[in-house]
């Protein structure tokens, strides 16, 4: 067990308590729950970029790795706004079928990834692919922040509902480039 895939492996158990934590939350605004929860997020979240970090400094990369990151990263992401659609007063400014695009796209990667390196094929995340990771984690991040202490003033919420129509509309795109891309990828290679 290599340092990167020890602190993957950290990621994942702080992901499981933040969600503990947002299920925990339930209906009712709780403030101090939810700063706790936002903690638990930002820790997963810079832990992602120091386990890529670390492996690549240190040539830790290992299959476990490969298989490992992007699921955490993809637990923690689309978890989280799963889960925001079902909290007050998140559910009114999250709707539901950018959720479904966010975790659609999410499954679709996962599943070309999967048959690139089935045939061999290391098949990473692109600059896109890390700019999408990027701008869900910090709408996630910032929908824990409004969620604790931003939703009574009525802009917020136009600007949190603004905010997920970017993380939809860069999530779509980066999904369509990757599309392309592994397209293009199979198609030299015969698959």
């Amino acid at each position: 067990m290599t340092l990167a895939n020890k602190i993957t492996t950290a990621r994942f158990f702080l992901t499981v308590v933040y969600f503990i934590l947002l299920g925990v939350h339930g209906r009712g605004v709780n403030p101090l729950m939810l700063d706790v929860a936002f903690a638990l997020f930002l820790a997963a979240v810079i832990g992602d970029a120091l386990d890529g970090y670390v492996a690549r400094k240190y040539r830790q990369v290992t299959p476990f790795g490969r298989i490992a990151d992007p699921f955490v990263d993809k637990i923690l992401v689309c978890g989280s706004f799963i889960f925001f659609i079902t909290l007050d007063p998140l559910e009114r400014v999250i709707p539901a079928w950018m959720v479904v695009l966010i975790v659609a796209r999410e499954f679709l990667v996962t599943g070309i990834r999967g048959v690139a390196e089935a045939q061999g094929i290391p098949f990473g995340a692109s600059a896109w692919g890390k700019l999408k990771m990027v701008v869900q984690s910090s709408v996630a991040g910032t929908a824990l922040v409004y969620a604790a202490h931003l939703s009574a003033w009525d802009w917020t919420g136009s600007a949190m509902h603004g905010l997920m129509w970017i993380a939809t509309a860069v999530t779509a795109l980066s999904g369509v480039l990757y599309v392309a891309d592994a397209r293009k990828l199979f198609r030299s290679r015969g698959i």
